[in-house]
């Protein structure tokens, strides 16, 4: 199968209304928001067409998103989670709010693992709950820092855990998982992973509940698959949280698409093909983001995770200040995430999409590197 990254040209990108495409002036090349050039897969572009034709547009029905994850997650993961501990939920956040409030009170602190995924700070706080954070070392788990903010946040907390990581592109270990959960139980604190990113990793991923059976998770066939616009996801529990899960109120279910629900089983059940083809293309978009940072730009520290299709950039060699990605706009017109609004960790930084074809890779950066050494004179 032909690389997905490479069969949309700018100019088609450009047609696009989405968010990413629509955000800046036209001559803004727009390397920021979690969204991929590419095309559906066909199986997904299928059951969606299908649907349409059928006048099949109602509410969603039945388990097949769950018995198509479940399907998935054994052949990748070796993990089956159990279709009946799970429960279709709008989207990721929008359950990991539902998540918080069947296993805390409504003032329960909770804890992130920051540089992290700037909604987590808006959701928390729109709930009017307080965020403790418990930052990265060298962009894995430090756990030394992670019971103190355990500490501070007090029994019957919330840990936010993000697995894969967003922005660093960490893949968590089993090892750390567990250590995750051992101090979680220690300390009174229930932990909810946001898994999102779990298809896009390479070399192994472990999902938390197969370490933890208290825990609870989200997931969702929408960044591995590009289908933000078309809302479902999964809540599963382990078998120590089932009770948890069964006090989700029954209106919650109402708000996936049944469109998406369509949309995400045909990518589980379906595309895995597709899926392997974009793993390769990220590969080979990091190789490529590695060598022209090293070229044109060697001062920006860049370490490939094995999770997402994400580059955190480490710029602040650079000069530019807490706010690189200001720069970037202005004087290179290319739009990255700044750093900034992933909290402790990421001033200096910006993120970078590399779910994009090489041509769009490789002229953010001479943009970049342009930017640079005009702000440089």
């Amino acid at each position: 199968m032909s690389n997905p990254l490479r069969q949309v040209t700018l100019d088609e990108l450009k047609s696009r209304t989405s968010v990413k495409w629509r955000q800046y002036e036209e001559d803004v090349l727009p390397v920021w928001v979690a969204e991929m050039d590419v095309l559906l897969a066909e199986p997904v572009a299928r059951a969606i067409t299908d649907a349409v034709r059928r006048g099949d547009t109602g509410y969603p029905s039945g388990t097949a998103y769950a018995e198509a994850l479940a399907e998935f997650a054994t052949a990748r993961w070796g993990w089956t989670p159990a279709v009946e501990r799970t429960a279709i939920v709008p989207d990721v956040m929008l359950g990991v709010v539902e998540m918080f409030r069947l296993v805390s009170d409504r003032d329960a602190p909770v804890v992130v693992n920051s540089p992290v995924y700037p909604p987590f700070y808006q959701f928390v706080e729109s709930l009017g709950r307080q965020v403790v954070e418990a930052p990265l070392t060298d962009a894995r788990l430090d756990f030394g820092t992670l019971r103190q903010a355990y500490e501070r946040a007090g029994r019957g907390a919330v840990h936010l855990l993000c697995n894969p990581q967003n922005p660093t592109g960490t893949v968590h270990t089993a090892d750390e998982l567990r250590e995750v959960a051992r101090l979680a139980r220690e300390h009174g604190i229930r932990v909810v992973a946001d898994e999102i990113h779990a298809p896009l990793t390479t070399g192994g991923f472990v999902p938390y509940l197969s370490v933890a059976d208290d825990g609870l998770s989200l997931m969702s066939a929408s960044k591995a698959w590009n289908l933000a616009g078309l809302k479902a996801a999964l809540a599963i529990a382990g078998p120590a949280a089932a009770d948890d899960l069964a006090r989700l109120p029954e209106e919650v279910g109402h708000g996936p698409s049944h469109l998406g629900v369509l949309a995400h089983t045909a990518a589980f059940s379906q595309s895995a093909d597709w899926l392997d083809a974009l793993l390769e293309g990220l590969q080979e978009n990091r190789r490529l983001l590695a060598d022209l940072l090293a070229e044109h730009l060697p001062a920006v520290r860049y370490a490939p995770g094995a999770g997402t299709y994400l580059a955190w950039l480490d710029c602040r060699e650079l000069g530019l200040g807490d706010s690189p990605a200001k720069t970037f706009l202005r004087q290179g017109r290319v739009a990255l995430n700044c750093g900034v609004p992933f909290g402790t960790g990421g001033a200096g930084f910006v993120r970078m999409n590399l779910a994009t074809s090489p041509e769009i890779i490789t002229e953010a950066v001479h943009r970049m590197a342009k930017a640079w050494n005009e702000a440089s004179l």
